[in-house]
């Protein structure tokens, strides 16, 4: 029994060092994590160098005709001093910016309406659950006959990718809004408006925000696919430009490219829900 209060103790003991060292030096957890994370990113360039320079073949894939890192650098250094591709960038961002705030006021504003009131859920949900598992490929053939530019068919394959997430997400966030909490505003002589504003839509923004975050990486992605088959300017009609005329090294530019972007959006995104809700954090912590 002592030798267990005595291993308590010293456990107790040693949680308190960690606290206390914790607590003198608190960039020092951040600093481990980004360098860890610099560290599992350079992992994978060595290994992709290293399969790359022994041309590596594993029956079903084959790595003889894929380009090295330095090869990749090398065209993405060509590009940036090419006027074409921030034309690619500009064009691909407008888009799917447009997409995006597009379905962004949309999926919040149904999904608040659904969300609290059933005969808005019975009478518009059923149908835009049958078009949410239809793929934003199967899509481009009709935008193309809806729309009379290009250019509008694709941000409509944005905005569609985009819309099922966000409106999901909030409907979710609403229905798990508090009933209680919601049920003491009208005691105490809440309106409607006021409902919305001060209690539905507080309680559901952590929800909001994590469909606008992931919309906003189906957003790139829906983009992306009508810009190989109906794009004329766009980061995917780059990539799929450089296949067809063979400048295999800016291929992996233009997959770089899409996902930096879609990285970088979405954690803008989660940042600014982050920011605009500070009363929600989530309880606990990783290891």
């Amino acid at each position: 029994m002592a030798a267990t209060f005595d291993l308590a103790d010293s456990d107790s003991r040693t949680g308190l060092v960690r606290a206390s060292t914790a607590a003198r030096h608190p960039n020092a957890a951040a600093v481990r994590r980004r360098a860890w994370q610099v560290a599992s990113i350079c992992i994978c360039l060595a290994v992709w160098q290293f399969v790359v320079s022994m041309r590596l073949s594993l029956g079903i894939i084959t790595f003889a005709n894929v380009p090295a890192p330095l090869e990749v650098v090398q065209a993405f250094w060509a590009q940036c001093h090419s006027p074409k591709l921030p034309r690619h960038l500009a064009a691909s961002l407008f888009r799917v910016l447009s997409g995006f705030c597009l379905a962004a006021a949309t999926g919040i504003t149904l999904g608040l309406a659904i969300g609290r009131h059933r005969v808005l859920e019975d009478s518009i949900l059923p149908p835009l659950e049958v078009l949410r598992p239809i793929p934003a490929v199967a899509w481009i053939p009709l935008a193309v006959l809806m729309f009379p530019s290009s250019e509008l068919s694709m941000v409509f394959i944005t905005f569609i990718g985009a819309l099922f997430p966000i409106l999901l997400n909030t409907i979710h966030g609403v229905e798990a809004v508090d009933h209680r909490l919601v049920a003491t505003a009208r005691g105490l002589g809440t309106g409607p408006l006021a409902l919305y504003t001060e209690v539905i839509v507080p309680g559901a923004a952590p929800a909001i925000f994590t469909g606008l975050s992931i919309g906003m990486g189906t957003a790139w992605f829906c983009l992306i696919t009508a810009e190989m088959i109906a794009g004329q300017y766009g980061i995917g009609y780059f990539t799929w430009e450089s296949y067809t005329l063979q400048n295999y090294a800016n291929i992996i530019v233009g997959m770089a490219l899409i996902g930096l972007l879609g990285m970088g959006s979405s954690a803008v995104v989660k940042r600014i829900g982050l920011a605009l809700t500070p009363w929600y954090r989530l309880q606990g912590g990783k290891r």
